[in-house]
């Protein structure tokens, strides 16, 4: 198993791992009709890298790192992991969440900022703890999970300058 850069010519096989989260509701904010070109723009075009992780040719995850903020909140940055539902338990979310740290550092990042965690997503944040990040702020019923209704969505941060 091993991580590298992704590029359009893979997102053929990003698109369902994609669409498969989008779709379930339960942990990204974006539409659930998100479309398969507006999905390649958000997830290839407008971040500045995008990895995937492979297995024998075939693409098991995925995660993008962008800047998050202009200016004077540019150091630090955002990523976003997805990874498909026959390949979870094998801790690609750990490798992908350690390789982005890494590749931030590289590119000059301080510090990483999840914005929008849904509360109700607990093993992703009880990884994020794992990994050294901290719930820095809570929106109270922000995000409209599609069985447990308004819930609670976190915003998440980690210094990686030591």
């Amino acid at each position: 198993m091993h991580i590298r850069e992704a590029s359009k010519e893979d997102w053929q096989s990003l698109w369902p791992i994609f669409r498969e989260v989008v779709q379930a509701g339960e942990t990204y904010a974006y539409d659930i009709d998100t479309t398969s070109e507006q999905a390649e723009k958000i997830w290839l075009e407008v971040p500045r890298k995008t990895f995937v992780v492979e297995d024998n040719g075939e693409i098991l995850g995925t995660y993008y790192l962008k800047t998050n903020q202009v200016g004077p909140g540019n150091h630090v940055c955002n990523c976003g992991y997805m990874v498909s539902s026959l390949a979870r338990g094998r801790g690609l979310a750990t490798k992908m969440c350690e390789h982005s740290q890494e590749i931030a550092k590289a590119l000059g990042y301080k510090a990483m900022q999840f914005n929008f965690v849904a509360s109700t997503n607990e093993s992703a944040i009880h990884l994020w703890h794992k990994l050294g990040f901290e719930t820095v702020g809570r929106l109270p019923k922000a995000f409209n999970h599609p069985k447990q209704g308004y819930v609670d969505a976190l915003v998440m941060y980690k210094w990686l300058q030591t």
